[in-house]
C-alpha cells in the first residue's frame, strides 16, 4: 500500500512538473509571436552602467516603427546630456542636439550585435540560444540566454524578467562572473503608438530640441526680468520710506549689477555667446588613463590652440602605443552631419563611434579621439573606459 502511495505521489509531482514547463514554453512562444508581430512600439525606462569602479543611469526613451525605424532617446541623469540614435531610411544616426551636431553612420545598427532596450534584439537573442533557461518565479517568467556584445566580450549572459501578462520588465545583462553590468527597468510599455510622419526624420528631432531650447531661454529671460523688477519695486520702496519719514541720514545704495559676470555650464555645451562676446573653453586639467597596457608609456604631451578652444595630442609608445587626443567639444552654428567610420556603441558614460582600430566619443565638453595601429577594439575600451569623465575646463 505504501508502495502504491510512494508511485501515486511521484506520477502526480512529474504532472504538476510537466504542467509548469508546459505553462513557461507555451508563454515564451506567445511572447515571441507577440513582439515580433508589433508594428510599433513605445517604452520608457531607465537603465543603469556599470563600468569599472563608476555607475552611470539614464532615462531611456525608445520609439519603434515596422519595419526599419527606430528612435532612442538616452539621457544621463547626473547631468541632463541627451543623445539620439536614430534608424531611418536614409541611415543610422547619433544625433546630440546640445551640440547641433549628429555623426552618421554606415551601419546595421541596431541588429549587428545585442541590445538591452530593444525588444526585438532582446527577443532574438532568447530564440537563438539552444540552451536557453525558461522558468516561472514569484508571479513572473524569467528567461536566460546568452548575448553577442562584440566590443565587450565581458557581457556573456542576459536575464529577462516578463510579467504574467507578456510585458518584459526588466533586462539584466551578465559579465562572465555573474555580475551585473547593465540593468534595463521598464516603466510604461506601449504596443500600439501613433508617430507623426516626420517623428524619425533627423530634421523634427534638432528643430524640436530648437524650440524647447527657445521656451526655456524665454522663461530664463522672464524670470531675470522679473527678478529684475522686483529689485527695482524694491529700491523704490526704500526710497519712499526714506522721504515719508524725512530722514536725512536715510540713504539707499544699489551695488551696479556687473555684466561681466559669466555662468558657464561645461555640459553639454562648451561654447556659449553672451551678446556679441564668445566665450572659448579650454582644456584646464589633461586627462589620462588610469589604465594602460604593461609596458606602455607616455611618451609626449603636445597642446594646440583651435580657434574656438584647445587641443590635447597624447602620444603613448611601447608594444601597445596609441594616441589619445582630447579637444573641446564646440557647438555647431547650424545643424552639421558629419560621416562617421564604424559603429555607435557605449564609451565610457556616452554613445561614441567604435571602429577595428579607433574610438571617438564626447563626454563632459571633451571629445575624445583614440587609435591605434597594433591593439584591437576591446584593448582600446579597456582604455577608453578607464578615462576620468569629470574633466574640468574653464573659460577664457
Amino acid at each position: 500500500m505504501k508502495k502504491i502511495f510512494t508511485i501515486i505521489l511521484f506520477l502526480c509531482l512529474l504532472i504538476i512538473t510537466g504542467c509548469g514547463k508546459d505553462n513557461v514554453d507555451s508563454a515564451f512562444k506567445d511572447l515571441t509571436k507577440k513582439i515580433n508581430k508589433l508594428n510599433g512600439y513605445s517604452i520608457e525606462g531607465k537603465l543603469n552602467v556599470k563600468n569599472n569602479n563608476n555607475d552611470y543611469s539614464y532615462n531611456v526613451v525608445v520609439n519603434y516603427k515596422a519595419k526599419d525605424k527606430y528612435k532612442v532617446s538616452l539621457i544621463n541623469t547626473s547631468n541632463n546630456h541627451e543623445q539620439v540614435i536614430l534608424r531611418n531610411d536614409d541611415g543610422v544616426f547619433v544625433l546630440t542636439p546640445s551640440l547641433n551636431k549628429s555623426f552618421k553612420f554606415q551601419s546595421d545598427w541596431p541588429y549587428n550585435n545585442s541590445q538591452v532596450y530593444i525588444l526585438n534584439s532582446i527577443i532574438d537573442d532568447l530564440n537563438k540560444d539552444q540552451n536557453i533557461i525558461k522558468e516561472e518565479k514569484d508571479g513572473k517568467y524569467i528567461f536566460k540566454s546568452k548575448v553577442n556584445f562584440p566590443n565587450n566580450n565581458k557581457l556573456v549572459e542576459q536575464i529577462v524578467t516578463v510579467s504574467k501578462d507578456l510585458f518584459i520588465e526588466k533586462v539584466e545583462i551578465l559579465n562572465s562572473d555573474g555580475v551585473s553590468e547593465m540593468v534595463f527597468e521598464i516603466n510604461s510599455t506601449d504596443y500600439n503608438p501613433t508617430f507623426d510622419e516626420s517623428f524619425f526624420e533627423v530634421n523634427s528631432i534638432i528643430n524640436t530640441k530648437s524650440l524647447e531650447d527657445n521656451e526655456i531661454n524665454k522663461e530664463n529671460k522672464e524670470d531675470k526680468n522679473d527678478n529684475k523688477s522686483s529689485e527695482n519695486s524694491s529700491e523704490e520702496s526704500k526710497k519712499e520710506t526714506c522721504d515719508i519719514e524725512s530722514n536725512p541720514n536715510c540713504k539707499t545704495e544699489t551695488k551696479p549689477q556687473s555684466n561681466s559676470i559669466k555662468e558657464y555650464t561645461v555640459i553639454p555645451i562648451t561654447m556659449t555667446m553672451n551678446g556679441d562676446e564668445t566665450k572659448v573653453a579650454t582644456l584646464e586639467d589633461v586627462v589620462y588613463p588610469l589604465y594602460l597596457p604593461n609596458g606602455t608609456v607616455l611618451k609626449e604631451q603636445e597642446k594646440v590652440e583651435k580657434t574656438d578652444g584647445e587641443r590635447v595630442i597624447l602620444t603613448f609608445s611601447g608594444d601597445k602605443g596609441f594616441t589619445l587626443v582630447e579637444e573641446t567639444a564646440v557647438k555647431e552654428k547650424e545643424f552639421t552631419i558629419i560621416p562617421t567610420y564604424g559603429e555607435p556603441g557605449f564609451i565610457n558614460d556616452t554613445i561614441g563611434a567604435i571602429t577595428d582600430n579607433s574610438l571617438n566619443w564626447i563626454s563632459n565638453g571633451v571629445e575624445y579621439y583614440m587609435v591605434s595601429d597594433v591593439m584591437n577594439t576591446i584593448e582600446l575600451m579597456d582604455i577608453a573606459n578607464s578615462i576620468n569623465v569629470s574633466a574640468v575646463m574653464s573659460l577664457k
